[in-house]
């Protein structure tokens, strides 16, 4: 089969070779998939560069969340296990961890709807309590987490407000739903949230991206507010001043999505039955902005590194669009 493998790190396009290798065996417990769809994540990215929590073994392949077919032809999510994932023709997953595919959704958009929009329920709903009425602001609002944490925070009932950088993904942002759209390459976002908020700010502020968007979050998370760490695409990991959080009265909450897998598994399986009945109901669908072939995967985790897709980047190993 082929199979995108890394045998050192370093920046994706450089280290992602295709490649014709044996198909994975499985081992006790786990069951080998068809690759129908391969979602990009930005821990694929962190893991090609060696900078992530996750380092599986050389030579890998990336690939952490897809839509696959089982031998019996069923439709499943799955996180393939490493070093055996995702960005190849099969891949190897854990039998206990399989979830159905909803009917609502098409491949491409099913290997979508599992780790971002888990990772905003759980964020949005678990950690920082969002009631209807309140008001969510969004950091990095048109990428693959951000705008997931836009449809849920909407169908949560909650005001958006989705900062973005540049033109373009402001539309982006605005046809996913936000209330309001800050662009942070052409106006103050702290007066921006300020003036959309009547000076109150965001009750609850999701924070995919460290460094300076914390920063701003600090300034415009309202009293009583909630700021939910998810991650540092920015590359810079703040260091919160405890003194402002106390003086502003304000929480940080921490986000690991996966430590639910070992802590309470029970939790994503009725997560996921609830992001089932809400795309059935039309209230979220992934955005997915490009279908690439498995020779493109390269390029296209490449892109995502970069900061410049929108949406979600999907890996679809026959080429066709699923």
């Amino acid at each position: 089969m082929q199979a995108w493998q890394v045998h050192e790190n370093g920046e994706p396009s450089e280290v992602m070779r295709l490649e014709e290798v044996e198909r994975p065996t499985p081992g006790d417990g786990q069951v080998l998939l068809k690759v129908r769809a391969a979602n990009i994540n930005f821990p694929d990215v962190l893991m090609c560069r060696g900078h992530y929590q996750v380092r599986p073994p050389l030579p890998f392949t990336p690939g952490v969340e897809i839509c696959g077919e089982t031998e019996d032809g069923r439709r499943v999510i799955a996180n393939p296990v490493l070093p055996h994932g995702g960005f190849a023709e099969y891949a190897v997953a854990d039998a206990a961890a399989l979830l159905p595919a909803p009917d609502a959704l098409d491949d491409a958009e099913t290997a979508a709807l599992h780790i971002g929009y888990q990772t905003g329920w759980f964020g949005l709903h678990r950690r920082a309590g969002l009631q209807a009425g309140e008001t969510l602001l969004v950091h990095a609002a048109a990428g693959g987490v951000g705008s997931a944490a836009v449809q849920l925070g909407k169908a949560a009932g909650a005001t958006v407000i989705g900062v973005v950088g540049g033109a373009d993904k402001a539309a982006v942002a605005r046809e996913l739903g936000c209330d309001v759209v800050v662009d942070r390459r052409a106006e103050d976002v702290v007066g921006a949230v300020k003036a959309a908020t009547g000076g109150r700010g965001a009750d609850v502020v999701y924070d995919p991206v460290g460094g300076e968007a914390y920063t701003q979050s600090t300034k415009v998370v309202a009293f009583e507010g909630r700021i939910v760490v998810v991650g540092f695409a920015s590359g810079t990991i703040p260091s919160p001043a405890l003194n402002h959080a106390l003086v502003k009265n304000y929480s940080i909450l921490g986000l690991h999505w996966g430590l639910y897998a070992t802590k309470n598994p029970k939790l994503i399986l009725d997560c996921h039955q609830q992001l089932t009945e809400l795309a059935a109901k039309g209230a979220i669908k992934p955005l997915v902005s490009e279908r690439v072939s498995l020779s493109g995967a390269a390029a296209a985790v490449q892109r995502l590194g970069d900061g410049v897709t929108t949406g979600r980047v999907t890996v679809v190993p026959t080429g066709a669009a699923a």
